[in-house]
């Protein structure tokens, strides 16, 4: 083996011992950020991992507006609970993941191959919230090509598709009693 490698064997070893000592007993919690560096390395193994075919694929419905609004419906259904209408990823769940959901409007996202976020939307990203949503079925694929359309739609997203993602967006039993009960109320109801 020769210096370099032993050297190089030798400063793994030690950040490895270095990561070792900093980590023990310090718990594992979805409440603290990424070290420095641990959003680059997650990116870089996804990169790695990303099979070859995946790569070079381009979305089929680039330039569909039927695309973009079918994309936004399932959004709004599926994916803003963690993701926020907007894409920021700024709502209470999407904060509460770790790491938490990225801003889908950000450089780093809009510059993903749209193979790669196809994948991502299909087979899931371990160890973050973000499930497989593949059904196997060509339907399934359909929806998850919109879903990319729509995730390269956010940065130009309008006030008024927000505000009509806001009536898609699921609503729990609570809430809508809630609603009825403003109803009833504005009505002059009890």
């Amino acid at each position: 083996m020769t210096r370099g490698r032993v050297a190089l064997v030798a400063i793994v070893g030690l950040l490895l011992l270095a990561a070792g000592w900093y980590t023990r007993g310090a718990g594992l919690s979805a409440r603290r950020d990424p070290w420095p560096g641990e959003g680059v390395l997650a990116m870089l193994a996804r990169d790695w991992a990303l099979p070859a075919p995946y790569r070079t694929m381009t979305n089929p419905f680039e330039g569909s507006s039927a695309a973009v609004r079918a994309g936004m419906v399932h959004w709004a259904d599926h994916c803003a609970v963690c993701h926020g209408n907007d894409g920021r990823g700024n709502v209470a769940m999407g904060q509460s993941l770790f790491p938490p959901a990225p801003d889908m409007r950000s450089d780093v996202v809009q510059g993903r191959s749209d193979g790669a976020l196809f994948y991502a939307i299909e087979e899931g990203v371990p160890w973050t919230g973000m499930p497989a949503w593949t059904t196997g079925t060509a339907d399934g694929e359909r929806q998850s090509w919109e879903l990319v359309s729509f995730i390269r739609h956010l940065p130009v997203l309008t006030p008024e598709e927000i505000e009509e993602m806001e009536a898609l967006n699921p609503r729990s039993a609570t809430d809508m009693e809630r609603e009825r009960e403003i109803e009833d109320f504005l009505r002059g109801g009890p």
